[in-house]
């Protein structure tokens, strides 16, 4: 089977096209193929599908096995393996992830994409529909108890549940052991992807993420969507901010007359290769 290994500010993950290779059991195969001592290594696997509503579509499944329903980094990625292996000349298109379509633009240099504009809809607030149980309709800077610690979060969906977390000091975050008791807390029936945020200034965050079903990862784009739509409604920051990453910054822009996010960021292709899967089953 071929594959081609890409990653966005180093969130990276592993591509296979759907439209020539045939996979079963595609679970299993995301857990071993992103093992990064006995398989490829990546956050998860992602395949490039045909789609009837859409130019393409992305399939994802993080490092655990699990289907997620968006990855922001990762669609950026499907733009440009789509467009560099010309399987599209369009530099204005539509991707499909778990049934939502966005709509991508494309910067072009030397007939190979290097950034990636991506109209990622509007931000769900609604606190049954991101899901996270609360007793308010919109979770903005609300309590939670997470082991001895109380927190405020900030719950949006960017089609995938997130927690904004607001800290003065992320670097020194033991990220490894509070992840994972946000990621399982009872009040997210769904888990969630956590994000602990420092505010530089108004148009400047400090970002890491704890993904679910991954880990720690080097960047978020739907992590850095909801960021900043948090530290908008919190009074923080302005409608147009840089999230720095541990992998790199993104750009975000909340468009509050037509409510709509849009993501700026790179896309990278690492290396090629081709695996036999018979060493996997």
């Amino acid at each position: 089977m071929k594959f081609t290994k890409m990653e966005g500010l180093g969130n990276d993950y592993i591509y296979i096209n759907g439209f020539e290779e045939v996979v079963e059991d595609k679970e299993t195969l995301a857990v071993k193929l992103s093992d990064r001592h006995f398989g490829i290594g990546g956050d998860g696997v992602i395949f490039i599908n045909p789609s009837e509503i859409a130019d393409f579509e992305m399939e994802m499944y993080n490092a655990d096995g699990s289907r997620s329903e968006m990855c922001g980094n990762g669609i950026r990625c499907v733009a440009k393996y789509v467009y560099d292996r010309k399987m599209t000349d369009k530099k204005e298109l539509t991707i499909e992830s778990f049934g939502k379509i966005k709509f991508i633009e494309l910067s072009v240099k030397s007939e190979k994409v290097e950034m990636v504009r991506v109209n990622m809809g509007a931000p769900e607030l609604e606190a049954s529909l991101i899901p996270v149980e609360s007793n308010q309709l919109r979770v903005i800077d609300e309590e939670i108890q997470v082991g001895d610690t109380s927190y405020k979060m900030t719950c949006v969906s960017m089609g995938n549940p997130h927690a904004v977390v607001f800290m003065e000091d992320v670097k020194n975050l033991e990220l490894e052991k509070i992840g994972p008791l946000f990621e399982h807390h009872c009040r997210f029936p769904k888990r969630t992807n956590t994000e602990f945020v420092k505010v530089l200034d108004r148009n400047t965050v400090e970002m890491r993420v704890w993904e679910r079903g991954t880990g720690e990862t080097l960047a978020c784009g739907t992590g850095s969507c909801a960021t900043a739509v948090a530290s908008i409604l919190n009074g923080l920051t302005d409608n147009k901010v840089t999230v720095k990453l541990l992998g790199g910054d993104l750009f975000i822009e909340w468009d509050r007359e037509i409510n709509r996010i849009f993501m700026t960021g790179p896309a990278k292709t690492v290396f090629e290769g081709d695996i036999d899967l018979k060493n996997f089953f």
